[in-house]
């Protein structure tokens, strides 16, 4: 019998409203290729500005091509809101309907496991844990098609213009996605499942120690008493420090590669063009350099999709 995907087993808490789900992947992968329609209206002006120059009085499509890059980019904006609109009312009924069976579950349970469990880990799992799936199908996952739309269509820009300025922007992004998958592969699984061990403990331990407030009023404790409190938040700080000391150096090495880009392109641009470069290079060269910033953008997203994908 084939076992049902942590996915799917996500989606039977949404009923009817799990297929807007699905929506709203179509709706924010269509909102990204329509938000990279304004580039090719922008390359547009930009061709007619170089071929009337300096006569710019022919240049009559000007206007045409600025509303219509405008249009395209309140369109994208618009679509990208009823996929959020779709993604967060399936969301929030998975969520709700996690609560509901969480809590009449935890009523079933014997007060020693309860006792056992700690209120604050309780507490955490009702609250924390089902809102990261409000997070994750209301926000992540429309991301993530969107990031996917993006690639597609920037796939598609970068190699139909100029394919030899195509390579040398991609040269780069593959540098810096090589350096991505190495910080969010199988050791990154890792360091987020101790972090979330760390978390639930200090969480746990925290609402233990607000509940006994009153007892330290009353016989003049220290926080220090509490010595399992004051455990589970210096190993969450020795984890943090760890953490972000062993992930400095890629972190720094990916945020080089993908904002390189036009470094690249500006060389390449003085070996390809030669001594006299014509216009339409010029132009593509122009174009390249505008569109290079959303490499990185896309990039970013894709890293802290997979960061916050790990967390849920």
């Amino acid at each position: 019998m084939k076992q049902q995907s942590n996915f799917s087993k996500l989606m039977s808490y949404g009923g009817g409203h799990r297929y807007l789900t699905y929506i709203s992947w179509i709706f924010s992968a269509l909102s990204a290729i329509l938000g990279l329609v304004p580039f090719w209206y922008i390359w547009k002006i930009i061709r007619e500005v170089l071929e009337t120059a300096p006569d710019f009085k022919n240049a009559t499509n000007l206007t045409h091509n600025g509303w219509m890059a405008v249009l395209f980019a309140i369109l994208s904006v618009v679509i990208y809101i009823m996929g959020l609109l779709c993604s967060h009312l399936a969301a929030f009924r998975v969520a709700t309907n996690i609560r509901l069976r969480l809590t009449r579950h935890i009523t079933t349970l014997p007060l020693g496991r309860i006792e056992t469990l700690g209120s604050g880990h309780l507490r955490r799992i009702i609250t924390q844990t089902s809102g990261a799936t409000e997070t994750y199908l209301a926000h992540q996952l429309p991301d993530k098609a969107k990031a996917y739309g993006m690639i597609a269509g920037l796939l598609t820009l970068l190699f139909v213009f100029d394919w030899r300025l195509g390579l040398l922007s991609f040269f780069p992004v593959i540098c810096g996605f090589l350096v991505m998958m190495k910080m969010a592969g199988k050791s990154m699984q890792e360091k987020i499942s101790e972090y979330q061990g760390a978390l639930n403990d200090m969480s746990n331990e925290a609402v233990e120690y607000v509940r006994g407030v009153p007892i330290v009023k009353t016989f003049g404790q220290t926080v220090f008493s509490f010595k399992r409190f004051k455990d589970s938040i210096d190993r969450y700080s020795k984890w943090a420090i760890a953490y972000t000391k062993e992930l400095r150096i890629p972190m720094m090495l990916y945020t080089l590669g993908v904002n390189s880009v036009f470094i690249f392109l500006i060389i390449g641009g003085f070996v390809l063009s030669g001594k006299t470069p014509e216009n339409t290079f010029l132009l593509n060269l122009i174009f390249y350099i505008i569109i290079t910033p959303i490499i990185s953008v896309v990039l970013s997203k894709m890293m802290h999709q997979s960061e916050n994908e790990m967390i849920v």
